[in-house]
């Protein structure tokens, strides 16, 4: 019975992860594209007046922001499949990843 407890609990685990990455990266990224256009004042629809749509600041922050964090995961992830491969193992020793051999 102690198996299956373990083998459900490394699959909501894997769940979770491919869920986060899977389908949570590219939503984000998506978010970002729905914020720039935001944030470029486009609007789909047609208006009467000739006055331009003023353009959001906020909404081209919101989408670096999230371009910022969609880049540094998917860096992040070449750069632990990188130290595997070297025989290295990442380490955070505070705020940036530290690459250090295996004991």
């Amino acid at each position: 019975m102690d198996q299956v407890w373990a083998a459900l609990d490394a699959t909501w685990r894997i769940l979770l992860v491919g869920l986060l990455f899977g389908a949570g990266l590219p939503a984000i990224f998506a978010l970002g594209i729905r914020s720039l256009a935001w944030g470029t004042g486009g609007e789909a629809e047609i208006h009467d007046t000739d006055e331009p749509v003023k353009p959001h600041l906020g909404g081209r922050v919101i989408a670096y922001t999230l371009f910022a964090l969609v880049i540094a995961t998917v860096v992040a992830g070449v750069g632990y499949i990188v130290a595997h491969g070297l025989g290295l193992t990442v380490t955070f020793n505070g705020l940036l990843p530290v690459f250090a051999p295996k004991h």
